[in-house]
Order: C-alpha cells, then sequence, then structure tokens
C-alpha cells in the first residue's frame, strides 16, 4: 500500500512539472521564436505608445476615420472582456432598430452617399469585437475620409487598397481590411 502511495505522489509531482511548467516554458518560448508580435498581443504604437491591438476592434467615431463594425459588448464599446454576440435574432425589433439607427449614424456623416451600405458596418460579429471590416465596407467610406481630410479619392483609395489583406493562405476566409492599420496609416499619410 505504501509502494502505491509513494508511486502516486511522485507522478503527481512529474506531471505537475511537465503540464505545469515544462510544457508552457516550451510552447512559450516556440511563440517568442516563431510568432512574437501575435504572442504578445498584437499590439500597435503610434510614437512609441501603444494604440492597442490588431486583433481587438477599436472604437472609431470620428468622420476622418473608417468606422469599424459595431460593437455588441456592454457596458463598454469593443471591451474584449464581454466578447460575444447580441444573440438577437434577424427578427428582433430590437436588433432592427439598432441596424436602422446605425443606418441613420452613417448617411448623417455621408448625406451625399446614396451606395448601399454594407452589412458589416450595420451589424456586430459573434465575438463583438471583430477588427476588420470588408473591402466593400471600406470602400464605402472612402468619400467621407476624403472630404473630411481634404485628400483625393483615390489618394484614399489607394490607402484601402494597401491595407487590403487577402484571403489566408490564398483560400480560407475573405479579403479583409483591418481598421486600425488603415487609420493609422492615414494619420502617417495625412
Amino acid at each position: 500500500m505504501l509502494k502505491l502511495i509513494r508511486q502516486s505522489i511522485v507522478m503527481l509531482v512529474l506531471m505537475t512539472l511537465v503540464t505545469g511548467a515544462v510544457y508552457p516554458l516550451v510552447v512559450t518560448g516556440i511563440a517568442q521564436l516563431a510568432f512574437a508580435h501575435t504572442a504578445n498581443g498584437s499590439v500597435m504604437e503610434k510614437d512609441g505608445k501603444p494604440l492597442g491591438s490588431e486583433l481587438i476592434g477599436q472604437s472609431f467615431t470620428d468622420p476622418k476615420y473608417f468606422w469599424p463594425r459595431p460593437s455588441a459588448t456592454s457596458p463598454f464599446l469593443d471591451n474584449p472582456s464581454s466578447s460575444g454576440a447580441s444573440n438577437l435574432g434577424p427578427t428582433n425589433p430590437a436588433l432592427i432598430d439598432a441596424i436602422r439607427q446605425r443606418i441613420e449614424a452613417l448617411h448623417a456623416a455621408d448625406p451625399g452617399n446614396t451606395a448601399p451600405v454594407p452589412v458589416d458596418l450595420v451589424t456586430a460579429s459573434a465575438s463583438g469585437v471583430d477588427p476588420d471590416i470588408s473591402p466593400a465596407a471600406a470602400r464605402y467610406q472612402i468619400a467621407r475620409v476624403a472630404r473630411v481630410r481634404g485628400m483625393s479619392v483615390d489618394d484614399v483609395t489607394r490607402l484601402v487598397d494597401r491595407a487590403t489583406a487577402g484571403r489566408q493562405f490564398g483560400i480560407l476566409g475573405e479579403p479583409r481590411v483591418n481598421v486600425l492599420k488603415l487609420n493609422l496609416m492615414l494619420d502617417r499619410k495625412w
């Protein structure tokens, strides 16, 4: 019996060391060597100061910036600690009202824009903190951003094209534009 207890204790200590110390250290070391930027939170900086992570949506409401997808987190926008969808179904009056308000806000910021509003500018993602918008959502906002900043539409279009990332490995996902990266490019340029 004593032999069995001793074996159990040795196995407990050994497995605690392997799974609680060795494995995390090895995985952290590999991540730091191979993917340091991502492993450290993909933090974007401006003038040496951290602005946020390129993996978590940021709230932009100034017309001189591209706007992200709406956030479904509460009580604060783009709050990753309460990440999750609103769970409002497509026929829920609260969702329909929220979408109408978002469309009105987009039209108020750019009254001359008569193009159809891309769906990702008026609906939140499942996480509620999506950092990306579709190229169509970015193109929808080009005229407003160019007008407010006093830039040419062609210059802003070129920035959007440069900020557009293709499908991962050429086949996975959809093309996307990281809003924080694009807005930082705008600030650097103008």
